[in-house]
């Protein structure tokens, strides 16, 4: 549908054309300043592409499914051509589906919901809460945060070895011994450290103990091929807003034969393909076996065509191309923190490890909220600073008991005075290198010379001291 194609002929640059490239902000020491967005990994911002493309289609927007208007049906042909894009994006086997969901977080709590019975998941400390917390009605084993790759591995491969016997199954392991369906779950690319994981090792050793994988490649898609069949993974999670495409939409794709079986993840128009009245009053109702089935209600036909203009964009301009152009900035971030003895980086694998652009440190002297405010304030550098929603990883890589409660990205303790969180400077295939060189120079300048403003905190946050016009 070529009235869909209109910016898809638009030349392609390194850095990727992103929205807000030319937005401004205020400094708290008068002037303003290009605004330098580092928090890629919260939510990078809509390539220009995926913009253009989606308002190509927007006067065109209309239902999805069963309409018997033009609008509609061409809406409908949108999302399910989306759909194959996707699949085709992510290597996806012949008989995989792509069902569609809100996010990362919704991908992996619909796969929780459609566990068969008696099934244990695995999960290391170190993952995201969206594939660290959804599981909380099966059994669950938590691992160790491992040191190494080669460690992972090992790891994982002990506690499926010593799988518990489930009482109903009548599978057996090599030992004699009842065992059931087993589910590992692992990041590809750390929302903390940005270090690569081991996926393909990790999943022959779940496939090895009879066990599937789902990989949360929320941090890796945006920066790394993910490639089902080649990685041998069952599932894939994923999410639109980190992925260059905006409007709130994620995918899970992979086995539909769990996804088939299980009750629909919401009940209501869609999901069912009949429904009918029983003599006794009640309702009979027969689901859809497709990804249909766990696709009740509207479905966001924006948001699914944005990760699908979002795919076409990276693959055209060619990953190869994409990875060293990170891997450039990876090192120029990390040679440029070594230079200042008063940042400590964040790594569970050690400074050789393979990462994408997701770098987390703390700085001797400083509250880190303190230290991401004053970027922002002083700077007009956007960071993100806390817990990162990975509490038990951090509170590990800072020396911290890891059960440890902590509320997700506020400061505990004043600006000036030593707080149990991180920062995070987070980028990718739109940053220019001016923002880098920036956010640099602002660290070693804050480092060295201390901030220029008064900072307070206010609901949980240190904000600069509007109330004192003085400045330190």
């Amino acid at each position: 549908m070529s009235v869909f194609t209109a910016a898809a002929d638009q030349s392609l640059c390194s850095p990727l054309p992103v929205l807000g490239g030319d937005v401004t902000v205020p400094l708290v020491t008068g002037g303003e300043v290009t605004y330098a967005a580092l928090d890629y990994a919260a939510s990078a911002p809509a390539l220009q592409r995926v913009w253009d493309d989606v308002a190509a289609y927007a006067p065109y927007y209309g239902s999805v499914h069963r309409g018997a208007g033009y609008l509609s049906q061409l809406s409908t042909d949108l999302f399910e051509s989306s759909r194959v894009t996707v699949a085709e994006f992510l290597g996806c086997r012949a008989d995989d589906q792509v069902v569609f969901t809100r996010s990362t977080t919704d991908s992996l709590n619909l796969l929780a919901a459609a566990l068969p019975a008696d099934c244990e998941v695995f999960v290391f400390e170190t993952e995201h809460h969206a594939s660290l917390l959804p599981w909380r009605d099966a059994r669950v084993t938590y691992l160790n945060a491992p040191r190494t790759p080669a460690q992972a591995v090992a790891t994982l491969e002990r506690a499926l070895a010593d799988r518990e016997p489930s009482p109903s199954s009548r599978l057996r392991s090599s030992r004699g011994g009842p065992i059931g369906p087993a589910l590992v779950c692992v990041t590809g690319a750390s929302n903390v450290t940005g270090e690569l994981w081991p996926v393909k090792e990790l999943a022959a050793a779940a496939h090895a103990h009879g066990a599937r994988i789902v990989l949360d490649a929320a941090q890796l898609a945006p920066h790394h091929p993910v490639d089902i069949a080649e990685l041998d993974v069952d599932w894939v999670a994923f999410s639109g807003h980190k992925l260059y495409a905006p409007f709130g939409s994620g995918v899970l794709a992979g086995r539909s034969d769990w996804l088939t079986a299980a009750e629909p993840y919401l009940a209501g128009g869609g999901a069912s393909r009949k429904v009918a009245r029983r003599a006794d009053g009640g309702v009979d109702v027969e689901w859809h076996t497709t990804a249909a089935r766990h696709e009740a209600g509207s479905p966001n036909v924006i948001g699914v065509y944005s990760i699908a203009a979002a795919c076409k964009a990276l693959t055209e301009a060619g990953y190869d191309s994409l990875v060293a152009r990170e891997q450039h900035l990876v090192a120029q971030v990390r040679a440029g923190l070594a230079e200042v003895p008063e940042v400590k980086v964040l790594s569970l694998f050690g400074d050789d490890a393979p990462r994408v652009g997701v770098i987390s440190f703390v700085v001797e002297g400083w509250n880190s909220s303190h230290f991401a405010a004053a970027l922002s304030a002083e700077y007009g550098i956007g960071v993100r600073d806390g817990l990162f929603c990975a509490h038990p990883l951090v509170r590990t890589l800072l020396g911290s008991d890891p059960q440890d409660v902590g509320e997700c990205g506020a400061p505990e303790a004043e600006p000036g005075e030593r707080s149990l969180n991180a920062i995070r400077v987070s980028f990718g295939a739109g940053t220019p290198d001016e923002h880098i060189e920036r956010f640099l120079r602002a660290v070693k300048e804050l480092v060295s010379e201390g901030a220029q403003w008064k900072y307070r905190t206010e609901g949980g946050r240190c904000v600069p001291d509007r109330g004192e016009a003085a400045q330190v």
